[in-house]
């Protein structure tokens, strides 16, 4: 009887890396002039924000009637942007806490550039709320603090005040975990750079010495939060779910929304981890550490993510049929034959038949069909959440207040400007901490057969001991 030999894994990191390699590949991109491509994104990406800004300031100024919102469509582009931006914050959770929960090592090569993701999409996501108030000076009103007002006390029945929650909640836990990971790599630039820019690493870095003391509290530190942020990844978007489905609108009110919510938030997340992610493979040289097992692994999340939110769709569309509820049934009828059908059968296209591609091996581990398939899906995410938003409130009770949305160009700058504000932070980022996790790549490197290096040997790896062997070996 011939024994069963179980399929070899291909490496996670390949190129035969040294601890000082890796160090090296990761650390000096952070210390080099940046690259024309990046100048030339920086500046494309602050031209964009500034418009943006500006699409603010006017609106401000002129008040919330520069938006074409109308009788029944209260909501435009703002609120579907914010949920578009919410929804693509949740990869980097995902891949963060239930990963690391899980020990699933391929999440140690786009973990660090998935969890920044996640801060600066909320960041974009916390404007839209504040602007669609119209006076966005008035937005303290919606903090729950001590205050001498009275009676006067946030609406807790409100879903506004759940969003305040929900962002606030996600993006301190998304910050602490994403600037705990940093702290070692941190100390690396540290030891590395000299006179002004070692005491701005030094102050970031706390101290860090890589003792095993050290490693252990940070290893601790990082379950805790990876355990505390895990529900979020179900809650924040439940939250945000709730916006539509403690309503009585027909369409809306519906117990499905929130896993579907959450299933087509991860999916849209993982697709623009992968859009940022080779690029940035791409332009600082990274094949190395974000390798093809990477890319398949994500595509393989995307497929499955994928297929739930499909058969959400079919979902709808069999309950409200089967229902026998008139309003429900018009609702999915106008929203696939009415006058927005475009945006419903895109969403269809993009969401449900494309994804299905992945099935193939060879398609998943294609680069280019990658890249082109995570921009599509993000295109399908976001008219998934226009033809929620928009197709449902075009259509009235009364069809005397019937009437249709479309956006202004202060609607169009602000969004554009808020994709220019994301380049932006994501650029910067790129240049003052490693896009890849150095401490994390290091404990999984494959020393002997498959002997795993932890982090708390990982104090037997910091740069000063690597040049010594490098001394060594020369």
């Amino acid at each position: 009887m011939s024994a069963v030999v179980s399929p070899i894994r291909e490496p996670l990191i390949t190129g035969a890396k040294t601890y000082h390699q890796i160090t090296e590949d990761l650390i000096s991109p952070t210390e080099r002039t940046p690259p024309k491509a990046w100048v030339i994104g920086l500046i494309l990406s602050i031209i964009t924000f500034s418009f943006g800004a500006f699409c603010i300031l006017w609106t401000i100024w002129h008040g919330i009637g520069t938006w074409d919102l109308n009788r029944t469509v209260g909501w435009g582009w703002d609120i579907t942007n914010f949920v578009w931006w919410i929804g693509i914050g949740h990869a980097g959770t995902l891949i963060s806490a239930i990963l690391l929960l899980f020990r699933q090592k391929w999440r140690t090569g786009v973990n660090r550039a998935a969890e920044a993701m996640t801060i600066f999409a909320v960041m974009c996501a916390g404007l839209f709320p504040v602007i669609h108030m119209g006076r966005v000076w008035l937005a303290i009103f919606i903090f729950p603090y001590p205050n001498t007002r009275g009676p006067l006390w946030p609406n807790f029945n409100s879903p506004l005040l759940w969003d305040v929650f929900a962002i606030s909640t996600y993006f301190t836990v998304s910050l602490l975990f994403w600037y705990t990971g940093l702290v070692p790599d941190f100390a690396t630039i540290r030891d590395r750079a000299s006179g002004f820019r070692k005491k701005i690493y030094n102050f970031l870095s706390f101290g860090w010495t890589g003792s095993a003391k050290h490693w252990q509290r940070w290893e601790s530190l990082s379950l805790i939060l990876a355990g505390i942020a895990t529900p979020l990844v179900l809650s924040v978007h439940t939250i945000v779910s709730f916006d539509f489905a403690t309503s009585v609108i027909p369409g809306w009110h519906t117990t499905i929304f929130p896993p579907y919510f959450v299933a087509g938030a991860i999916f849209s997340g993982f697709a623009m981890v992968l859009t940022l992610m080779l690029v940035t493979r791409k332009l600082l040289k990274l094949e190395d550490y974000i390798t093809i097992e990477h890319i398949e692994s994500m595509n393989k999340v995307i497929l499955a993510t994928g297929s739930i939110v499909g058969v959400a769709y079919l979902t709808e569309l069999f309950i409200s049929w089967y229902s026998g509820y008139v309003y429900e049934q018009f609702a999915f009828f106008n929203r696939a034959l009415g006058p927005y059908w475009w945006a419903y059968f895109g969403m269809m296209f993009c969401n449900v038949l494309s994804p299905q591609f992945f099935w193939s091996k060879k398609l998943r581990r294609n680069v280019m069909f990658t890249f082109f398939m995570s921009i599509f899906i993000n295109i399908g995410m976001w008219f998934e959440r226009f033809v929620i938003i928009a197709t449902t409130l075009a259509r009235d009770y009364l069809p005397s207040s019937w009437s249709l949305y479309s956006p202004t160009w202060v609607e169009i700058g602000i969004f554009v400007g808020t994709l220019g504000l994301f380049f932006v932070l994501y650029l910067a980022f790129t240049r003052v901490a490693p896009v890849v996790a150095v401490a994390e790549i290091k404990s999984i490197l494959k020393t002997g057969g498959d002997q795993y290096v932890g982090p708390k040997n990982a104090h037997k790896m910091n740069h000063d001991h690597e040049d010594a062997h490098a001394h060594e070996a020369h």
